[in-house]
């Protein structure tokens, strides 16, 4: 009952922001009318005091007065004629602001509505929360309030903050999981990528501490690999970033989803793409990210020219490469691969702009709704792009 109260007063409201300025609009009207003729016969007064002071001639006087009679006759001539002709227009318009309009709103709510749907108050939907992110995480909130030394409960809290762009309560919720439940490689990952995306993307000493600290755990763990290949490459030291990123490249499967990501790096710093070379011993060419028709993967004229060069030189190659595979793409847009490789490559060059510019039209071409819209996301959130704007 009390939903329809507020539907019958919003719908007065409106009826009365809308009939306001019909209903005022004639007498208005009247008023300028009424004003302009006020106007005019000061006018005639005040020409009768100037012929009377001399101030100007009886021949000035008379055309004077005969131009002010004019456009006096002329807004008492047009006074019926203009107020006769809204007020049949402006009842019509009344009757369809108050009846039509009402009606109409309710058809719809009745066609596309569920007036039959209880309201559900805040307890209710933490009950039974659905897909619902939000009401998941409050409903998380209010038991860790209750619990806060349950550990499995900020372990699954930690992700769906992070997921959410929600960093510090992240980083809070690892630390205290870790705290709670022990060290894990799946904590400590979680932890360092909080720690990343607070600074932007870099691998800050904490984080490479927090990394190395999962290494012990897990040797072969190859996302605290990457990240401490990319914190060498990070701190300027590419033959060291290239050698990790080589070895993290080596023991990965054909078919690791991170194969790809890891051989542009080994690209940027100098390096060969595994697979690049069907020729080179141990290349493959089956592997993620060999195919070299794919847009902005080099040549082998490329590999080879860049091993002759200085680090700048070949930082300035690489730079040309990206802004090659830039162009193709604003060609033909239709390339999810080449989206997520100019994305890493802008990201690896450090220009978060262009990485983000580069986001926002890899998204116009593949959205967010579909699995490869999510997968840019994804990566965005990985190398710490900022999301906010992109899907606009």
């Amino acid at each position: 009952m009390l939903f329809w109260i507020l539907v019958a007063a919003l719908t007065a409201a409106l009826a009365v922001i809308l009939l306001y300025p019909l209903l005022r609009g004639a007498k208005a009207a009247e008023n300028i009318r009424a004003g302009e003729a006020a106007v005019y016969r000061d006018q005639l007064r005040e020409l009768d005091r100037d012929l009377n002071g001399w101030l100007i001639t009886p021949e000035e006087a008379d055309y004077a007065r005969a131009e002010i009679g004019r456009r006096l006759i002329a807004v008492s001539a047009d006074e019926p004629a203009e107020t006769a002709k809204p007020a049949r227009h402006h009842r019509f318009t009344e009757a369809f602001v108050l009846l039509v309009l009402p009606v109409l709103g309710l058809c719809l709510y009745l066609t596309t509505g569920r007036p039959d749907l209880p309201s559900q108050p805040l307890e209710a939907r933490l009950e039974n929360p659905g897909n619902d992110v939000a009401v998941l995480i409050t409903k998380a909130e209010r038991h860790l309030a209750e619990k806060p030394d349950d550990g499995k409960g900020w372990d699954v809290l930690a992700p769906i903050y992070f997921r959410t762009m929600r960093v510090n309560d992240a980083q809070l919720a690892y630390r205290n999981a870790i705290r709670l439940l022990g060290p894990s490689p799946v904590r400590l990952d979680g932890l360092a990528e909080t720690l990343m995306a607070a600074s932007d993307g870099v691998v800050t000493e904490e984080a490479r501490q927090v990394l190395e600290q999962s290494l012990t755990l897990e040797p072969d763990n190859p996302r605290a690999r990457f990240y401490i290949a990319l914190s060498m490459e990070q701190a300027g030291r590419p033959d060291e970033a290239r050698q990790a990123f080589e070895a993290l490249a080596k023991q990965s499967p054909d078919d690791a989803p991170w194969l790809p990501l890891v051989n542009e790096h080994i690209a940027m710093n100098g390096g060969v793409k595994s697979g690049a070379d069907p020729a080179a011993p141990g290349a493959n060419p089956a592997a993620p990210g060999a195919d070299q028709a794919a847009p902005g993967n080099p040549t082998q004229q490329d590999v080879a020219a860049a091993e002759t060069m200085s680090a700048g030189d070949r930082q300035q190659m690489i730079r040309g490469m990206v802004e090659s595979l830039d162009a193709k793409l604003n060609e033909d847009p239709n390339n999810f691969e080449g989206w997520m490789r100019l994305v890493r490559s802008y990201a690896v060059l450090n220009d978060k702009d262009r990485a983000a510019g580069a986001l926002k039209r890899g998204l116009a071409a593949f959205p967010p709704p579909g699995e490869q819209g999510r997968q840019l996301l994804a990566l965005a959130r990985e190398l710490g792009i900022a999301t906010e704007g992109a899907t606009q």
